[in-house]
């Protein structure tokens, strides 16, 4: 059966196209305008929270980018993105598909909605650099991981927690925070950006359409 992929251009939902891409499973991309709850109404019928991602896999319906991750590296038993139990890496890869969300993309939304999502006089610059240093902080986590796991999350190779992670980076380019990487930062981003699978799920996302966040 075909995965069907709701998702917006750059958005968090970027995460499971990437890993769509990285493992050639064949899936069904649905691409909607952002915030879809707003220029895209009749997406509340399939996700009444109006949130993106949903991946769609017959009865399975999941909302999370890092669980979907999680779930596709999983789902046909163990693969290129996921860390098995028993291995002595699988916590760390827990950890990383989780940090990618809670710890980095978290303070981002907040950048985000004080200096594009709110109307002009709701913006708020101070709340938008507090959490953009909150964000910098955060990200010297990843350091010590990189240096321990020859320039990757864990493991010492790609798996599905550097698409977690990836994602965070990816927006922080978006909100112009990758000036605050560190090189060893840096580096990693731009091997990420180099792989076949994150080429090939910008390429499925291309459209006319510009997400508004990004206008």
């Amino acid at each position: 059966m075909r995965l069907t992929l709701y998702h917006c251009a750059d958005a968090r939902s970027f995460r499971a196209l990437w890993a769509l891409e990285e493992l050639g499973v064949p899936y069904e991309l649905k691409l909607l305008p952002f915030p879809p709850r707003v220029l895209a109404p009749d997406y509340l019928a399939e996700n009444p929270l109006g949130t993106i991602p949903l991946l769609v896999d017959g009865a399975t319906r999941m909302t999370e980018s890092a669980a979907i991750v999680q779930y596709l590296a999983t789902r046909d038993g163990p693969s290129i993105l996921s860390v098995e139990p028993g291995d002595p890496a699988y916590g760390d890869w827990l950890n990383g598909l989780h940090f990618g969300e809670a710890t980095l993309t978290f303070p981002q939304t907040l950048v985000l909605r004080y200096t594009r999502l709110e109307p002009q006089d709701r913006r708020n610059p101070q709340v938008a650099d507090d959490y953009g240093r909150w964000f910098t902080a955060r990200l010297k986590g990843l350091e010590p991981r990189l240096a321990a796991n020859g320039g990757w999350y864990c493991a010492g190779r790609f798996t599905g927690a550097d698409i977690s992670v990836g994602y965070a980076l990816l927006l922080a380019e978006t909100l112009g925070l990758d000036a605050r990487f560190s090189p060893a930062v840096a580096d990693y981003w731009a091997r990420l950006q180099t792989r076949d699978g994150f080429v090939r799920a910008k390429a499925a996302q291309a459209s006319d359409a510009m997400p508004s966040w990004q206008a």
